[in-house]
């Protein structure tokens, strides 16, 4: 159990520093970038309490809101998916899910990046629509989500294979 919350606690801290320091700075094309802070949302534990998950991300967005001075939108986002994250985990994983019996390393891969990509594109659309803030400039915040969204899948999905422990 300590070694989760020690391991939490430092995925937390490096993926904030990482997203503050390397990713918000890559602005490729312009409006192109990755939020790979969100992978800290994607593979918290699943058997944890609800609301102290959704304090958790809250702070997490908010970490990342401070130093980048984006006035609370990051924060909003990741609250948004934290509080989805139990539909969208029994959407992609189905029965495993309901028996609390996964393992991310576990799943196929099928399955682990229909739930990457469905938790990314949900937020970089409230990330990007609350930045722009206006329902005229709705193509923009879809080519910003769907470029973004693109680019940050494929680092989560990236890190995620890099990292993994291989179980047998």
């Amino acid at each position: 159990m300590n070694n989760i919350v020690s391991a939490n606690i430092l995925r937390f801290f490096t993926l904030v520093l990482v997203q503050v320091l390397i990713c918000s700075h890559i602005n490729f094309l312009g409006y192109i970038n990755p939020y790979i802070y969100i992978l800290f949302i994607i593979l918290f534990p699943v058997k944890n309490n609800r609301v102290l998950f959704i304090f958790i991300s809250f702070l997490l967005g908010l970490s990342v809101d401070i130093f980048l001075d984006s006035g609370g939108m990051h924060a909003a986002a990741c609250v948004f998916i934290a509080y989805v994250r139990p539909v969208v985990l029994k959407f992609s994983f189905g029965i495993q899910y309901e028996h609390l019996t996964m393992k991310f390393d576990a799943v196929d891969f099928g399955s682990k990046l229909t739930y990457i990509t469905v938790l990314t594109v949900l937020h970089h659309i409230i990330l990007f629509y609350l930045e722009i803030f206006s329902i005229s400039k709705i193509m923009l915040v879809l080519q910003k989500t769907l470029f973004s969204s693109i680019f940050t899948i494929l680092l989560c999905v990236l890190i995620t294979i890099i990292f993994s422990r291989k179980t047998k």
